[in-house]
This record gives structure tokens, sequence and C-alpha cells, in this order.
């Protein structure tokens, strides 16, 4: 792969462990009793996308759909509507990972902004055609809140996988 000199350091492979324990840990914190605000950030579908981007092979489309179908249940919300969501983000993160990872991480979140705007809008429009009532216009922070958060994600989700900056005889990379 080519990179630009100073874009990226190498990172050590990915634990499987490691990224199904965030998915879960991300789908619970999702599953708290917060009353569900408006602009309450979506951390699962951050996750989701965080993981579509770096580990397209890893987490599909299938997978997103999977935690969309959880996430259904669990808010007793129309069965689709998370799922629905999901597997367009999945999609969506797969098809710009190449692209995305080429930039800086502040560029990065505007560029997934557009994904978490449509992700919501997705959702208010299942709720609203299945006869929900408008949540309000606090909902329009969320995707703000959740692009705002990627560059977090980014830092806290690749931090087992940076390697030590300085090499030695022990590790040559």
């Amino acid at each position: 792969m080519i990179m630009r000199p100073g874009q990226q350091q190498l990172l050590l492979p990915l634990n499987p462990g490691f990224m199904w324990a965030s998915l879960f840990v991300a789908m619970l914190l999702n599953m708290l009793p917060l009353g569900r605000i408006g602009w309450m950030p979506d951390l699962l579908a951050l996750v989701i996308v965080f993981w579509g981007v770096h580990q397209p092979s890893r987490v599909s489309i299938g997978i997103a759909f999977m935690f969309g179908l959880a996430m259904d249940v669990q808010q007793s919300a129309l069965l689709g509507q998370h799922a629905l969501s999901y597997t367009t983000l999945g999609f969506m993160a797969t098809m710009i990972h190449r692209r995305l990872l080429w930039y800086p991480l502040f560029s990065q979140a505007l560029q997934v902004l557009p994904l978490f705007a449509l992700s919501h809008l997705i959702e208010l429009g299942l709720r609203l055609i299945g006869g929900g009532v408008f949540p309000g216009w606090s909902l329009l922070l969320a995707p703000l809140v959740e692009a705002a958060l990627w560059p977090f994600a980014t830092i806290l989700l690749l931090a087992p996988q940076r390697r030590a900056p300085e090499p030695d005889a022990n590790r040559p990379l």
C-alpha cells in the first residue's frame, strides 16, 4: 500500500476478540435506559462504521443487520428499523473505506457525517411511516455528535494495534 510520508504507522494485526468486544460494548451502551434523548449519539452505528472502514472483510452487512435486529428488539422499535439503518451504514462504510483512510482524522469525520445523517434519516422515516411521533429537532444534533466522536473512536479502537515507535533488535519493524 502506498502511503504518504508520516501519514500512518504500521499496525499490528487485529485481534478479532477486541473487535467483537467493542461491538458488544457499544451495543450495551446503546441499551442503557437514558430515555433515548434525541441528540444522544448511536455508539453502535459509530463502531459499525469504524470497523466497516478499517476491517471491511470482517464486519459485513450481515453483522450490521444482526446488531440492528438486536437493537430493534431491545428498543421495541419497528422490526427492521435499525437493521435497515445499520445495513446501509455498513454498505456505505465498505464502499468508502479505501478513499476515507487517505485523509486525516478531522477530514474523515466530515466525510462520515453524511453517513450518520442518512442513518438517522432512515430511522426517522421508518418511525414516521410506522405511525410514530416526531422526536423533535434535537435529532439533528445526533449525526454531528457522532461525527465529532469519530477521531476519539479511531484513537481508542486502534490503540491495541499501534506498534512501538522505536524499533530495536527484537522488534525490527
